[in-house]
């Protein structure tokens, strides 16, 4: 790619300071900038890097006070975020494969094909399929029977869909999902054995779903699976059956999500977090990397810390708490120590 920095500012509408014909051809952090590189500044916290950043390019909030002169051109936007956010989108879109189907894939004869696909090599296409328009399906991604996916959508190298499931439109799939495999459904036999339960139901995913690299999202024993319009979904994550994710919500690696629970919108998890199974989550939850959480959040909007999870509020006081037992355990030793010599009497 190669840019003016009056293109750029055309595209964003952008307020020009500087060499509106200064050219750029690649990306980098504003501390890491060099010559002909496009760099953005919003968190105040690396404005120190604007007056020092080789970048050419620097794209900064329209409300953002100069303290000394700076070299790079700058373009004043908005929300210097989410305009860098909207180029790269931009960038990205330019660099989708050419529509083709490689001839060493396989579709099977009664599957439904949209306009414009890329179907890579060794993908698998199964029967009574139904692909959208300008469906992107990388090398290796495997598609079972009866499969509807929307239009727009990205299925990434090695993705699996499993028979019968549903995936919306303008969603990104990433390389090693695993959409609709069975649910860790098992029936305790008197001999300690386990009997497996058929999963008979699917996986629906509705429109503007990211699916992050190796996540598993599970097939309903009976009924769907459902992630919500607009849900995140980081790298590492499992979805067990029957779970429901709200729209909106977003959820960090190596979240693990039991069977039957219903996730609110626009909540947000972090990192590990683990979310027992048949309760539920309010709107707007937040829950820190590694919560723990045995049962139903209801309060809206809250923010819960903690295995089992509490609210932040009471987490902090309890941390503090926490941090003295070493001390008041060595003073309830020297305690123990004075009444069982005599020194002290309890009475």
């Amino acid at each position: 790619m190669e840019f003016t920095a009056q293109a750029i500012a055309d595209i964003l509408n952008g307020t020009i300071e500087g060499d509106p014909n200064v050219k750029v051809s690649t990306v980098a952090k504003i501390e890491e900038g060099s010559p002909n590189a496009l760099s953005f500044l919003s968190n105040p916290k690396y404005s120190k890097y604007l007056y020092s950043t080789q970048s050419s390019v620097v794209l900064i909030n329209s409300n953002f006070e100069l303290e000394q002169p700076v070299k790079a051109t700058l373009i004043r936007v908005a929300d210097a975020y989410e305009a860098f956010a909207k180029l790269l989108s931009m960038v990205s879109a330019s660099q989708r494969p050419k529509a083709k189907v490689h001839k060493q894939s396989v579709v099977e004869k009664s599957a439904k094909v949209g306009k414009s696909p890329f179907i890579g090599a060794f993908a698998y296409v199964g029967q009574n399929v139904t692909i959208g328009n300008n469906v992107q399906i990388y090398p290796q991604v495997y598609i079972g029977d009866n499969v509807v996916v929307g239009d727009n959508t990205i299925l990434f190298a090695g993705a699996k869909v499993y028979s019968g499931c549903v995936v919306g439109n303008n969603c990104i799939i990433h390389a090693g999902a695993v959409i609709g495999a069975d649910g860790f459904g098992f029936a305790p036999q008197p001999d300690g054995s386990y009997q497996k339960i058929p999963q008979i139901g699917n996986v629906v995913i509705e429109d503007n779903v990211e699916i992050g690299a190796n996540t598993t999202i599970d097939r309903a024993t009976m009924g769907s699976t459902i992630i919500r319009k607009g849900v995140k979904l980081d790298n590492l994550i499992q979805v067990a059956h029957n779970v429901e994710i709200g729209e909106n919500t977003v959820i960090a690696a190596q979240v693990g999500i039991a069977g039957s629970t219903k996730i609110g919108k626009s909540c947000m998890f972090g990192g590990q977090v683990g979310v027992s199974g048949h309760i539920s989550i309010a709107d707007g939850v937040k829950l820190s990397a590694q919560t723990g959480v045995p049962n139903s959040l209801k309060e809206p909007n809250e923010t819960y810390m903690g295995t089992p999870a509490m609210t932040s509020r009471k987490y902090s006081r309890s941390f503090v708490v926490f941090k003295q037992l070493p001390d008041m355990k060595r003073d309830l030793d020297s305690i123990k120590q004075l009444i069982d010599k005599g020194h002290l009497s309890l009475k």
